[in-house]
Order: C-alpha cells, then structure tokens, then sequence
C-alpha cells in the first residue's frame, strides 16, 4: 500500500457523522487534511441503527480507514421523534398531585383550526386510567400540605405493576419551588419499581406552567426505554464494529451531547436531525457574512424552514410535536403534544420526496402528509411500492436522473413513476406530465407556509433573506419557494444532499440550565448570583466531557410584560448586573416584541420568569475547510425534456460545469447526493466555497415554476 490510501490508514483521527431520514442515512467521514468521504445509503426501518452501522463501514471503507481511527462519532437521529408520530412508545403512567388528573386533556384549550368540527386533539400519551393521583401538594411558597405518605407511594407503584406499564413521569403541583421533593417521591417510586423508566419534571423542565411541564416529562418517559434500547443497541454496534470513540447526538437546541445524558433526557433530541441542518446552515452563513438566511431542508418524508439571523438561529423555550405542522408559537399551537424545552425555532411541514400524491373527494390535488418511507419506498425505485409520490413526478417532469439516484445506489424506473401517477392523472382528467406538474406546484404551496411560520409570522421580511437549500430533494424545490416569497438568491452548498451530517461535524458540544425567577429586575445580586450558580453546574458537566477545554458561556432572561402567557428571550454580557446592562436588556425585550407582535409595553410592566445559561464547547473544525474542496469531474453535458409550463430541452450538468460565470436556466444540476433546478428565469453560478448560486432575474409568472 503507498500513495494516498497509506497516508489515509496512517493519519490522524477521522470524525463520521451520521444523520437518519425518512428515505436515506446519510453518513460523512472527515479526516486528515479536510478529506471528505460520502455515503447515502437507504434508510432500514424499523431498526435505524442497521443503516447508520452500515453507512459508517462503507464510509471508512471508501476512505481506507479503520474503525480504530474514529475520534468522534456524531449521530442525529429520529427514533424519538417516531415513538411519537406512530405511537409506539413505552406504556406510561403519570404520578400527580390530587385534583390535577386531567391536565393533559385540558391542556390550553387551544383549537388550532377555529371552523374544522371534524379536527380533534391528538389522543393523550397516558390514557386517563393510567394516572395516579396522590394526596401530597407543594404549595407556590415551598410548603407540604401534606407531605408524601409512604403506603400511598406503595399503592401507587403496586397498581403501575399491575398495569405491566414501562415507564413513569412524575409531575407535582408547584414542584419547580421544591425540586427535591419530586425527586424524593421519583426515587422512591424507582426503589419500588426496578426496572421502569421514571423521569421527575423538575429534572427536564423546572418551571412554571403545569400543563407544559405535565406533558414534557410524560414525553420523556414515553420516549425513554426505546431511546435507551436503540441508543445502547447503537453503542454496542460500533464497539463490535472496533469504533471505540464517544457517541455524541445532536440535541433539539443544536448542540451536541453526550449518549449517556441523551438516555436520561431524550426529550432533547426530538428535533435531532432538522437542528444539525441548521447548525450547517448557521455556521455558513456565518463565514460568508450573511445576515438573514432561511434554512430550508427537505428530505423523504418531511420540509423544514429555519430562520437564521445575526449568525443565530432562532431557540424557542417551548415547541410542540406530533399534530401535522411542528410550529413553536403563535395561535396554531394546540395540535400537539407541548414540549418545554429548548429548541432551534424550525417549522415542519408534511411534503417531501417521498411524500403521497393523492386526489381528496373534491377532486383536488393532495400531496402527504403519507410518506412511502424507504421502504417500499417510491414506486419509481421498483421496491415495490405502487403509490405516486413526489419522486415519482419529479421524475416523470425529467428532474431527476431517468436512471439512479445517490451515486448509482438507487435504480430508477421511469416506467413505474408514470404507471403510478397515471391514476392520478384520470382522476384529475389530464396527461401525466400535467398531474406530475400540479403536484409539484401543491408541494411548493405547502412548503412556502413553513418559510413564512418562522419569518413573516416573526415580524421578518422573508425578501430581505437568503435561502440555503439543502437535503435530498431542498435544491429541487428551493428555487420555486423563494420566488413565492420573494426572495431572490438561493444557494445550493456542496454536500447538500448530506448537509445534516456535514451539521454534526462542525457543531459545538452544549449544555443547558434553566430556572425559574420570581424577584424584580432591581435584585440585581439575586441575578448575578443565580445566573453564576447556573453557570458553575454547565461548566462543570461540559468539563466532565473535554476537561481541558474553555467553555462559552451566554446568559439569557425570558421576559415578558406582566399578565402575558408567552415570553422572549434577550442575552445579557457576563460579570455583574448593573442597571445600566438591565436597562438595555428591557430595550432589548421592548424592541423585539415591537417585531414580533406590532407594539410594546411600559418599563414598569416588564418582569423577568425564567434565568438561562447555556454552555459551549466550540468546534475547531471550521465549515469552510469542508466545503471549499474542488468539485467533482465534470461529465460530459446531457440533454433532457423538462415540463415547467411547457417541455422544454434543459441542459443537465454536473456542479463542476459551473463557474462564476452566469449561466442562464433551465438547468438540471445532479450531485452525486441532490440535483438542483434552476428553473426558466433564473440564473446559476458558483461562488468561492463552490455553493451553487441560484439568482432570480426576471419577474415573468414562468419564474413561480
């Protein structure tokens, strides 16, 4: 062995990342010197992990590296997020305060669709008779009116027993005043029922607001033993394989953690994979001085939109999962299960390649929320599957490759894409190409909502951003969606079929701590001093990951105006608090609610709930290194009929066909990983970090296609 795959063997560590979707697993290995090996393998439901063990041998396999040189292996996953959306989570009881029963059913008798009478609230995760009452109550001043009884604990745990339920969450009145009380009534239930998975509230969210704080820890412990089980199975996996380095997985907030904190808490990577997209998103458009972008991501079964501003995403205290389109504000909430915890402000909507096309009783073009998944999968990829999806019609409109998919791994069939719109088509009463078309056009409808949820819906001119498109099938849609909102430069980074797993790579290890707080703003000791306990424990446990490292420490207040449900945060410099750093945070809070909501409130009614501290370990691997390689060989220019409003000849090339010199559309663009469309209208070009450069030109109504 000489040359480059010798130094590859011999070099230093290599850092794989791995990212699970609806469709694909996508795996990247980074080694010595900035090399960068991808692989897109098909996702294997329902064991996940098969695929990311997999994908991580052909990666090193490619690379001509061993198992052994893996320093850090970084994973974003969905197994939490599917416990959840098809119901197979564990068997939960919920443990409260006598009279609180129901909290999960009231909720806050939100109705996020006011004139649909068929729409009902998604089924509590604990059925009513799974939810044990005791008579202990923590009063708002600290007090035990009574205390825990002992026998009533055993006939608690005994009737959990009896009901063979997996797991527990325990959920006081007022424990955010007492942690340590939940946790005593907790343990003493773990004492009694070895074996379960119990999670105290306090432990994940100790604040204020029953309901929100009721339903994260009975998220918590529904999720839990299957995240333990694939987390541990995943662990084990790479031993065997000789991986042996730490696993690290992404959490809902955007940061990295470690495994073993991830099985204690997992309800902090429901979000896993959107955030490493935007983790991606945030540190380019952070090198590139960017600031305004949308992150837009759109895989096999789901489209994502972020908003990233000043070099930071957007991090909402509380968001909700499961009921149609995951949203973190505003009046649509009310169709999922609440979660109070941190996460990066993305809102998700039910279209993506693998997405259904169907025709409802009207006679009117659907497409999702049903996905075909990887398995059976498209109809076009002959697996099977006889649904028409979005795949399916791009390929019959020659978006995509009549031949493979993700570097030849998957065959396609033109044949079957059309077989299976045809129902469609009869239905609609026009040829397939048209049908395939207007599916088009509904998913394009359907994604720009989720754009506008985080931008226009936050006070934001959608026009004054930049979109990164990015996934398997971003670059084919994000061209059309900004054009719809007006934006007019799309850009397509290198490696934007495997963008959440380049996410992994360059994202920060990160810790969280919240508390509640009561006192006025002029407590300026009571602060500081808080605020400096918080950030002794964050920097304790990022120590206990990497002790030798210096960790980045940002302090945060939720305010809002006295009386208001709903709070915003505002940062606050390190050191001690004066009133000059308070007075600019209240302007702060002021001018960001004036955004947000249209108007602003007295000095006076302004009231701080919640102290945070978040924690960082920063990454010394820099996104520039990875994206700047040279592009690939370009193979020779094809030629293939594409359908916008009318067939059209379109050139289809290769990303290292492109220079910096315009080049008029349309264009079909194939990676080995996505293929970007530059639809009639606009132009592409490359830029220093070989991003394609998708700018609009002309306002003609073809430009929408």
């Amino acid at each position: 062995m000489s040359g480059p795959a010798k130094t590859a063997r011999n070099a230093g560590s290599w850092r794989v990342a791995a990212d699970i979707g609806g469709t694909f697993t996508d795996v990247i290995a980074l080694g010595p010197g900035g090399r960068v090996v991808p692989v897109k393998v098909l996702s294997t439901p329902p064991d996940f992990g098969s695929g990311v063990l997999g994908g991580t041998a052909a990666a090193l396999s490619a690379a001509d590296a061993l198992p052994r040189q893996v320093g850090a292996m970084l994973h974003a996953t969905t197994v939490a997020t599917n416990a959840i959306l098809e119901a197979r989570g564990a068997r939960t009881a919920l443990v409260t305060t006598r009279g609180f029963r129901d909290v999960l059913e009231l909720g806050r008798l939100r109705r996020p669709r006011l004139y649909d009478l068929s729409w009902q609230r998604p089924a509590p995760l604990v059925p009513r008779r799974h939810r044990y009452e005791i008579d202990q109550r923590i009063t708002a001043d600290g007090r035990l009116e009574p205390p825990a009884d002992p026998a009533e604990l055993a006939r608690v745990a005994a009737g959990i027993a009896a009901a063979d339920l997996e797991a527990v969450a325990v959920c006081l009145i007022n424990s955010y005043v007492r942690p340590e009380e939940e946790r005593r009534v907790a343990d003493e239930l773990r004492a009694l029922l070895p074996g379960r998975y119990v999670t105290a509230s306090v432990d994940i969210t100790p604040q204020m607001q029953e309901y929100e704080r009721t339903s994260t820890a009975v998220v918590n412990s529904y999720v839990g033993p299957q995240v333990h089980d694939y987390v541990t199975a995943l662990g084990e996996g790479l031993r065997e394989a000789g991986v042996s380095a730490p696993l690290m997985i992404m959490q809902s907030s955007g940061g990295l953690l470690d495994a073993p904190s991830v099985v204690r808490r997992p309800v902090q990577i429901i979000e896993s994979g959107p955030a490493a997209g935007v983790i991606a998103v945030q540190k380019l458009a952070r090198h590139m001085g960017l600031a305004s972008v949308v992150a837009f991501d759109m895989g096999g079964t789901t489209a994502k939109a972020s908003l990233i501003e000043n070099g930071e995403p957007f991090v909402a205290g509380d968001y909700e999962v499961g009921g149609g389109m995951n949203i973190t504000r505003g009046m649509g909430k009310g169709a999922g299960y609440a979660l109070r915890v941190p996460s990066i402000d993305i809102a998700e909507v039910g279209a993506g390649g693998g997405s259904v096309i169907s025709t409802d009783a009207a006679g009117s073009l659907r497409v999702g929320p049903d996905s075909a998944g990887s398995r059976p999968g498209p109809a076009c990829y002959g697996n099977g599957g006889t649904s028409p999806t979005l795949t399916d019609a791009n390929v019959v409109l020659g978006y995509l490759s009549p031949q493979a998919l993700a570097g030849g791994r998957v065959a396609i069939s033109p044949d079957l894409a059309e077989k299976a719109i045809d129902p469609v088509a009869r239905d609609l009463g026009v040829d397939v190409p048209a049908a395939a078309r207007g599916a088009y056009q509904v998913a394009v409808s359907s994604m720009t909502k989720a754009v506008k949820a985080v931008t226009s819906e936050r006070g934001r001119d959608p026009r004054e951003a930049v979109m990164v498109a990015f996934g398997g099938a971003g670059p084919l849609y994000g061209a059309a969606i900004a054009r719809e909102l007006g934006i007019d430069t799309v850009i397509v980074p290198v490696h934007t079929g495997l963008f959440s797993s380049l996410g992994l790579l360059v994202a920060d290890t990160e810790r969280q701590a919240v508390t509640p707080h009561r006192a006025n703003l002029e407590a300026l000791g009571l602060l500081t001093a808080e605020f400096d306990r918080m950030a002794q424990e964050v920097t304790g446990a990022l120590l206990e990951t990497d002790p030798s490292a210096d960790p980045d420490i940002l302090r945060i207040l939720d305010m809002r105006y006295r009386g208001q449900r709903f709070e915003l945060s505002v940062t606050v410099p390190g050191g001690p608090l004066d009133p000059g750093l308070m007075a600019a945070a209240r302007q702060r809070f002021h001018a960001e609610h004036h955004r947000t909501y249209g108007r602003t409130g007295a000095d006076e009614l302004v009231e701080i709930v919640n102290l945070r501290v978040r924690g960082r370990i920063r990454n010394p691997v820099g996104i520039e290194a990875i994206l700047s390689l040279p592009p690939e060989d370009a193979r020779p220019a094809a030629t293939r009929t594409c359908r916008f409003d009318r067939s059209e000849p379109t050139p289809v090339i290769t990303r290292a066909a492109l220079s910096a010199d315009l080049r008029p559309g349309p264009l079909v663009i194939e990676d080995m990983d996505a293929t970007t469309l530059v639809p009639p209208g606009a132009t592409a070009h490359l830029d220093h970090l070989n991003n394609i450069v998708i700018v609009w030109t002309t306002t003609a109504p073809e430009a929408s296609a």
